[in-house]
C-alpha cells in the first residue's frame, strides 16, 4: 500500500515538473518576415496608382467632416439634441438614434444637391468628357449655392474680412475657406433659435408642476418626477417628433 502511495505522490510530481517545463518554454511558432521597401518604381503606372490610393484614403478620412460641416447634419443634429433635452428624458432617444435619424434627413435633404453634383460633373468626369478641374468646378457650385442660401451675409463678411479678401462679385468667387466656418455658425445660431421654441412650453410646465408642489408643501419631491409624464403627454399629443422634422424640412426650404 505504501508502495502505490509512493509510486502515485511520484508520478503526480513528475506530471507537474513536466507542466512547468513546457508552459515556461516559449513557443517556437514561425515569424514572418514583414518589410517596408521604398524605392523606385518599375513603371509609371505604378507610382499614378500609389498617389491615387493616397487620394482616396485622404478623402475617406475627411467624408466625416465634410457630412457634418457642409450638409444640413449640424442643424438636424443640434436641434433633436434640444429636443431631447427638453423633455428631460436623459440618454432617450439614444445618441445612436439621434445621430442615424439626422443623417438619413440630411440625405433627404441633400438628395437633389448630390444628384445635380453627380449628373453635371462626376458622370461626366468618368465618361473623360471633362476634366478633372472641371469636374471640380462644376460639382461645387451646386453645393456654393446650397451653403450660401443658408448662411447670414453678417458671418460670411465676418470672414471675408478676417481673411483680408477682397468683396466677392459673384457666388462663384467665394471661397470655401471662408464659406464653411460661416456656413456653420449660422446653422448653429439657427439650431439654437429653433431649440428655444421646442424649449417654452416644456419650461412652462416644470413652472406649473413647481408650482403646485410648492404650493402643497412638498418640497422634497423633485418637480421633474412628475413634470416628466406630462411633457410626453404633450409631446404625443401633438405629434411632436411630426412637427419638429416638418419644421426642419421647412427651414431648408
Amino acid at each position: 500500500m505504501k508502495r502505490k502511495v509512493i509510486f502515485t505522490t511520484a508520478l503526480f510530481v513528475a506530471l507537474i515538473c513536466m507542466t512547468y517545463i513546457a508552459y515556461a518554454q516559449p513557443a517556437r511558432l514561425p515569424i514572418p518576415n514583414i518589410g517596408i521597401q521604398v524605392g523606385q518604381a518599375e513603371n509609371p503606372q505604378d507610382y499614378v496608382d500609389s498617389i491615387k490610393l493616397m487620394i482616396i484614403i485622404t478623402i475617406l478620412a475627411l467624408v466625416p467632416s465634410f457630412i457634418v460641416l457642409m450638409t444640413s447634419f449640424t442643424r438636424i443634429v443640434v436641434v433633436l439634441s434640444f429636443v431631447r433635452n427638453a423633455l428631460s428624458t436623459q440618454q432617450t432617444p439614444p445618441n445612436q438614434v439621434l445621430i442615424g435619424l439626422a443623417l438619413f434627413l440630411t440625405l433627404f435633404i441633400m438628395a437633389p444637391v448630390y444628384t445635380t453634383v453627380n449628373e453635371e460633373a462626376i458622370k461626366p468626369y468618368l465618361e473623360e468628357t471633362i476634366t478633372q478641374q472641371e469636374a471640380i468646378e462644376i460639382g461645387s457650385k451646386p453645393i456654393r449655392d446650397f451653403m450660401l442660401k443658408q448662411t447670414r451675409q453678417k458671418d460670411l463678411a465676418l470672414f471675408i474680412s478676417a481673411a483680408q479678401l477682397e468683396q466677392p462679385e459673384a457666388a462663384e468667387d467665394v471661397p470655401f475657406t471662408a464659406l464653411i466656418p460661416a456656413f456653420v455658425i449660422s446653422e448653429l445660431k439657427t439650431a439654437f433659435q429653433i431649440g428655444f421654441l421646442i424649449y417654452i412650453p416644456f419650461i412652462v410646465i416644470d413652472m406649473i408642476v413647481a408650482s403646485i408642489l410648492m404650493s402643497m408643501g412638498m418640497f422634497m419631491l423633485p418637480p421633474v418626477t412628475i413634470s416628466l409624464p406630462f411633457k410626453l403627454l404633450l409631446f404625443v399629443m401633438v405629434d411632436g417628433w411630426y412637427l419638429v422634422v416638418k419644421s426642419l424640412l421647412e427651414s431648408f426650404a
